[in-house]
């Protein structure tokens, strides 16, 4: 065989060479390129998951947190009504101010402190002995701690 032959048969596989060589480094660079891709998709959902639960907590924490104000105000009111009930002596409107209260615990929720609100709303309109008063006073903010401490909370 000639110089030319060889040559021409070593250009050919060194052509051929490159070629396959090209071929499988561009499917392994297509297949780099999926599996970046893929990653980025799950640090991108991975991501998206984490603020959306951030967000949750964030917004069940101010729920929370008007859930708490709503019973003390109701207590507050309640608390100002027992006092005229003692006293004999009223500060202002204890009763629309314990209504209004009332209305708040009601839309709250839930239906256990709801109803414990509303026992201690029946003994102060039925003016009933500080001791009754006291032992619905004391159901409602038991029923309260329960809905604020319940699993899911962080109150």
């Amino acid at each position: 065989m000639s110089e030319w032959g060889i040559a021409l048969i070593a250009a050919g596989s060194a052509v051929v060479g490159s070629v396959v060589t090209g071929w499988f480094t561009r499917s392994t660079g297509v297949r780099q390129a999926e599996a970046a891709r893929h990653a980025g998709d799950r640090q991108a959902d991975a991501l998206l998951a984490s603020v959306r639960l951030t967000l949750r907590g964030a917004s069940e924490e101010r729920a929370l947190t008007l859930r708490r104000q709503v019973y003390a105000e109701f207590l507050g009111a309640a608390e100002a009504r027992i006092l005229t009930e003692r006293t004999g002596r009223a500060q202002g409107d204890e009763a629309a101010l314990l209504q209004r209260a009332h209305g708040g615990v009601v839309l709250e929720g839930p239906a256990d402190v709801v109803a414990a609100a509303g026992r201690l709303l029946d003994g102060l309109r039925r003016h009933e002995p500080p001791d009754a008063l006291d032992r619905a006073k004391l159901a409602f903010v038991e029923a309260a701690q329960r809905a604020l401490n319940a699993p899911g909370h962080s109150g």
